[in-house]
């Protein structure tokens, strides 16, 4: 367990959980759950069960980096990783795998977002050790799949070699990794059987991703990993502030594993939700007779069904006669939508802030 080592994702702004989740502190640093936990510091916690806690890093954007100490205050701050620029995931993933690779040649990497909520946390933790004992005895890059339960058009799909019997903590080999698809298609996907949604978690050796970058995107390998002096000294940041200057904006999907040839996914039996919605969060909140999912104490709720509430407790509210609604209130900003047309909320924001630019940029 001392060569594991996990890097945790934790730069996105999460604009899809407005108004909670906000560009200063975006839905990875909220308890979105009504629990008293965060969502970063759950996949900590649930990270801690694969490798010890100095092998964690955080990767984030340098204005949340006071946030990630405040919220895992059991970090160093060399385990908190700053980009000055967002450049997707391929670039911050190349930084991680250069500075652990610097410190452990043997170092073997569990990538996952901050973002998701996993349930049956032992079947987590046994599926990445399947894909750990994996990505060890070869050059592969391994990712976690999860069964479709719904066409969903949000996610990514990975097809997999066509097998007699699927069974969960399977490793089978990977044919292609689809794109979001169309609703006709997603269909046709959930049907055929060896589709899995792409859970962006993945776990391959520090060498391997690197020797795969270095193939696939030389010129982002050499910014990276072509000098590895700098790693785990003071000349570190300004290096890595150039890198990011000068790296492509590229995601590790099309960087690397829609090219590699050496993939595998493990197929997972874990519960999981990239809550990339408000929609999607609503499954797993405790809901009432109705179906309504309410966090705020002072919240009453009559003749409504399928909605999701979340009022800061001190708001007294009385909401009555909706259906399939989504009602959130925070910072003085309130909103009420329709399930229906929240994959819309990037777009109604858009005029939002150019007339009220002062709610969305507060110290």
């Amino acid at each position: 367990m001392e060569n594991n080592y996990c890097i945790i994702m934790a730069g996105g702004i999460g604009s899809r959980f407005w108004p909670m989740s906000t560009p200063q502190k975006p839905k990875q640093f909220l308890d979105v759950l009504g629990i008293g936990k965060t969502l970063i510091q759950m996949t900590y916690e649930r990270l801690l069960h694969v490798a010890p806690k100095e092998n964690i890093f955080i990767l984030t954007n340098e204005s949340y980096a006071q946030l990630v100490k405040e919220q895992l205050p059991d970090l160093t701050s060399d385990q908190i990783l700053t980009e000055p620029l967002r450049k997707n995931t391929a670039p911050c993933i190349a930084y991680a795998s250069a500075k652990i690779f610097a410190k452990n040649k043997n170092a073997t990497l569990i990538v996952a977002p901050s973002d998701h909520l996993i349930l049956k946390e032992d079947n987590f933790v046994q599926t990445v050790n399947i894909a750990i004992e994996d990505a060890n005895q070869s050059e592969k890059l391994v990712t976690i799949g999860i069964k479709p339960t719904r066409p969903d058009t949000g996610y990514g799909y990975i097809e997999f070699s066509e097998e007699k019997e699927i069974f969960p903590g399977q490793i089978t080999s990977v044919r292609h990794f689809r794109e979001k698809p169309s609703k006709e298609v997603a269909e046709i996907f959930v049907k055929s059987g060896n589709y899995y949604w792409n859970s962006g978690i993945f776990i391959w050796k520090a060498q391997s991703i690197l020797n795969s970058l270095e193939k696939f995107k030389p010129e982002l390998h050499a910014l990276f990993a072509g000098d590895l002096s700098f790693y785990n000294t003071p000349a570190e940041q300004e290096n890595i502030n150039r890198c990011f200057h000068e790296c492509e904006d590229i995601s590790i999907d099309f960087a690397v594993m829609e090219h590699a040839k050496n993939t595998d996914v493990v197929l997972a039996n874990f519960d999981w939700s990239d809550l990339g919605t408000w929609g999607s969060l609503h499954v797993h909140l405790e809901k009432d007779y109705n179906g309504n999912a309410v966090i705020g104490d002072n919240v009453h709720i009559t003749n409504s069904t399928n909605c999701i509430v979340n009022l800061p407790n001190e708001k007294l509210a009385l909401i009555d006669g909706l259906e399939n609604f989504i009602i959130v209130e925070a910072d003085n900003m309130l909103m009420i939508i329709n399930k229906n047309d929240e994959q819309n909320l990037k777009t109604y924001l858009v005029p939002l802030e150019e007339s009220s630019p002062s709610f969305f940029k507060k110290d």
